[in-house]
């Protein structure tokens, strides 16, 4: 009889979340969800507590009486906490053996870095937390002994073609990309984007943020920040390649001239399931590929015309310290203004390459020391919040009425 691991799933009611919940359905006698957290869909928060029956959840501040409503007289014993220190809580508690870090931006950050100083493993969905602080986050999980396996798609890809491989032999990673919604589209018609045509992604079914990344393509900047650190990489042994079709997640080439790739519908619950389950493999719910059903698979170079996105990693890589933050807080902010419709998609690009601009100017010269060096969470959040407040400077003028 396998023993149950309890599991706690940061970001319950996002579309990771959601995801992970369907592969546990599917294997509950290896897992107990320990504890939940979301910010504020207390009415699928609700469904989710009277489904998997949590020790503890999470919700942002002034939720918590609104979710003991939804609840009613059913389920007194289940602790509520509320806002970050409650998200710090439950990535802490004594029962659970593994995070599901799926909150969306930064604000996964102190959650996971709280679960790393708890000694729990990690199944890593949020991307920000190692764009933060890279080389620190590293080294807190080696010395606390923890395993950080990456959940997400193309990362995970990547963590598989290395299983049984050594990591001198590697040559190169080729992180694939789907192109987003407008991959063919010409950059001449980029200024009459709507929200609308942005949050139509092809091939993935996303939550709005990670969305609009792909959109931009800014989610394959992120990814190669993530990929570095993950993987100990130089910067110039990342490649990016779009394959529209996304059923290979990503590659890796070793120096004997051979590739491996990690191929799979594109479906989330698949890199869910190898989390959850590593080493073994477990039922995912995703349906197998047939291949007959597959004339060809396509790739080609990336337009960095159209999405210097993809550039953006390799230079704020190259700054190094808390470039990768600043650009990250940056893009978060530009990515909330154009999910209100305050500014035009054409924005987004235009203020991040003036952000790295900016930075360049600023390690060029004297900068503030939690820049040149991400030395502590505090550095991150501060390079972060460089990234924000330079953004808001530039567009107080911009705003789309």
């Amino acid at each position: 009889m396998v023993n149950k691991q309890g599991i706690v799933i940061l970001g319950s009611t996002g579309s990771v979340g959601r995801s992970t919940l369907d592969v546990i359905r599917l294997n509950q006698d290896r897992f107990n969800i320990i504890g939940l957290t979301c910010q504020k869909n207390m009415s699928l928060m609700a469904e989710q507590i009277k489904v998997f029956k949590p020790e503890i959840v999470s919700v942002g501040e002034g939720y918590r009486d609104q979710l003991r409503t939804l609840l009613g007289n059913q389920f007194k014993e289940i602790a509520i906490v509320e806002g970050e220190s409650g998200n710090i809580e439950v990535a802490k508690s004594s029962m659970a053996d593994k995070i599901v870090a799926a909150i969306v931006g930064s604000a996964g950050l102190k959650p996971v870095f709280a679960a790393i100083q708890a000694d729990k493993d990690i199944a890593l969905a949020n991307k920000e937390t190692l764009v933060l602080t890279g080389d620190l986050m590293m080294r807190k999980a080696e010395k606390h002994g923890i395993e950080l396996l990456p959940l997400d798609s193309e990362h995970n890809a990547i963590f598989q073609c290395l299983m049984g491989n050594c990591h001198k032999d590697i040559d190169h990673i080729i992180l694939t990309a789907s192109g987003g919604p407008f991959r063919t589209k010409e950059l001449s018609e980029f200024k009459d984007i709507t929200l609308e045509e942005a949050l139509n992604h092809p091939n993935w079914e996303m939550g709005e943020k990670i969305t609009i990344d792909s959109a931009t393509m800014m989610n394959k900047c992120l990814e190669v920040i993530e990929a570095k650190w993950l993987f100990n990489l130089k910067i110039d042994q990342i490649k990016v390649l779009v394959h529209p079709q996304s059923i290979i997640h990503s590659m890796v080439v070793y120096k004997d001239g051979s590739t491996l790739a990690q191929m799979g519908f594109p479906d989330m619950k698949t890199p869910i399931a190898n989390c959850l389950g590593y080493p073994d493999r477990i039922e995912s719910g995703s349906q197998y590929i047939d291949w007959t059903d597959f004339v060809t698979l396509t790739f080609e170079q990336p337009d960095l015309m159209k999405f210097p996105t993809i550039q953006f990693a390799f230079d704020a890589l190259r700054l190094g310290g808390g470039a990768p933050a600043a650009l990250n807080g940056a893009n978060e902010t530009l990515v909330d203004l154009f999910l209100t419709r305050k500014i035009e998609f054409t924005v987004i690009f235009d203020q991040l390459q003036k952000v790295l601009k900016a930075l360049k100017l600023k390690f060029e010269s004297k900068c503030e020391r939690y820049l040149q060096n991400i030395d502590s969470i505090d550095d991150a959040i501060q390079s972060d919040l460089w990234g924000r407040q330079f953004i808001q400077n530039q567009l107080k003028t911009h705003f789309i009425n």
